[in-house]
């Protein structure tokens, strides 16, 4: 299973307010075959067993900031891979909460 975290931050914007952009981006993941994906106040996780899966969407998220008229865009992405067994990102909550006291 990959777990991706992507971060988008439009540069040269009109507003310091992003939540516009942002709100973009993710419609723009919302039909990828095979993506499940998570708003958080700081970043989007995406979640399939295919990599090839993560980079259409973030590249359809850079690309839909870029046709919103923004000509740079940050983006930090962070990829977990994993092989050894098929974890769901809420199965990765969960197991961090049972070893909080």
């Amino acid at each position: 299973m990959i777990h991706a975290e992507i971060s988008i931050y439009p540069i040269s914007t009109k507003t310091t307010s992003l939540s516009f952009y942002i709100a973009k981006a993710v419609e723009s993941i919302k039909n990828i075959d095979n993506l499940r994906y998570e708003i958080n106040s700081m970043g989007t996780i995406l979640e399939s067993n295919d990599i090839d899966v993560i980079n259409k969407a973030s590249k359809n998220m850079i690309e839909t900031v870029h046709n919103l008229g923004i000509n740079r865009v940050e983006v930090i992405l962070k990829i977990d891979s994993r092989t050894d067994k098929h974890v769901k990102m809420e199965e990765k909550i969960d197991s961090i909460k049972k070893q909080m006291v």
